[in-house]
């Protein structure tokens, strides 16, 4: 059996997404999860990640300040305690278009999940992306 793991932000590595955006991974292999992984991202103001799509459902949670969400061609304009659900496949990016700190809470459906940059069409696995970044 795995042992449960308390995981606390302020004490974990920070990697650098570049453009403004910092993640924190926060659930993964590495504590012992089988079947989902999940973190933190902060986006400083006018921050954001291009369109890409992953293998599995993901659902984001906006945890401080306000946010657009590009999913498909729909902008859908978030503040802290929406939260998103979008299927496997389906192209998406979140922005910060204000003036403040927008962090949101992310959740993957599978420890396998993958990213696609639709521009480029590069897939990389989430943990090759978290191993991969620069540390803050």
């Amino acid at each position: 059996m795995t042992n449960p793991a308390i995981l606390r932000p302020t004490e974990l590595p920070v990697n650098d997404r570049g453009n403004g955006a910092r993640t924190i991974p926060l659930v993964t292999r590495s504590c012992g999860s089988t079947s989902l992984i999940n973190g933190i991202t902060a986006f400083e103001p006018g921050a954001k990640i291009g369109f890409h799509f992953h293998n599995c459902e993901e659902s984001v949670m906006i945890l401080e300040g306000v946010a657009v969400a590009e999913i498909g061609d729909q902008r859908h304009h978030l503040k802290t305690g929406d939260t998103t659900w979008i299927p496997a496949n389906v192209p998406h990016r979140f922005l910060n278009e204000s003036d403040a700190l927008m962090r949101i809470f992310w959740t993957y459906a599978t420890v396998d999940a993958t990213r696609t940059m639709v521009e480029t069409g590069v897939e990389q696995s989430i943990d090759d992306e978290h191993q991969k970044a620069k540390r803050a």
